[in-house]
């Protein structure tokens, strides 16, 4: 079985290219110890509409869905067990499921870098934070973050504030750095994954505070 992306001239970018992939997927699984799914890619066509390598035409998230019939590469994978999976999916992006050692608070990146800024000014623990090309940040937290978020937001008296801010846990999956998302450009990290905070990243209730206050002032809310 095999799973291609556009059109490759050259064996050596080629391989170098899957080498590339399969290095970034063997730190995911063996240094910081979450599993990773290989992902769909999409593609913009003349028109501007994008087009997803899944080949439905109808798809709802064009390049950011796990390919239903790739297997997940587990935590703890070596660079030889990632190397086995992936060349059966060359030009795969990298995703993350959520909800095992992490849960995701979204909000607008321009706020997500304001309240990045705040929380390290506090001295609050902070775990990795991605952005996005589409204009979002992901900031990781401890599980169960996003069952609770109502429950979190309802007690710091925010329940009733328009929020441009929500939760992503178990059954969701994030498009991890640096693999393109959905065509538009490759994902990034504002503040990457460390030993520390990889397998422990901060409880969400330290950091949503500060990132509902700054959610709420702004002008993207």
């Amino acid at each position: 079985m095999g799973f291609t992306i556009g059109r490759e001239t050259r064996s050596g970018s080629r391989r170098r290219g899957r080498m590339s992939d399969c290095t970034t997927v063997a730190e995911y699984t063996g240094l910081w110890g979450w599993a990773v799914v290989p992902g769909a890619r999409a593609s913009a066509t003349g028109s501007a509409v994008r087009e997803c390598s899944c080949g439905d035409t109808s798809c709802p998230a064009p390049g950011a869905h796990p390919l239903d019939f790739a297997p997940e590469v587990p935590a703890g994978a070596t660079l030889d067990d990632v190397t086995k999976t992936w060349s059966d999916f060359p030009g795969a992006s990298v995703l993350l499921p959520v909800g095992r050692t992490f849960d995701v608070i979204e909000v607008a990146e321009a706020a997500g870098r304001r309240a990045l800024v705040r929380l390290e000014r506090m001295g609050l623990p902070v775990g990795p934070v991605a952005a996005t090309p589409d204009g979002r940040a992901h900031f990781f937290v401890a599980p169960g973050a996003a069952s609770e978020l109502p429950r979190l937001l309802y007690r710091m008296g925010w329940d009733d504030a328009d929020l441009d801010l929500r939760g992503l846990g178990p059954g969701d999956h994030i498009v991890a750095p640096p693999s393109d998302l959905a065509g538009l450009g490759p994902v990034r990290w504002l503040r990457p994954p460390s030993l520390d905070t990889a397998q422990s990243p901060p409880q969400a209730r330290l950091l949503l505070g500060t990132l509902a206050y700054v959610a709420h002032r702004s002008p993207a809310a």
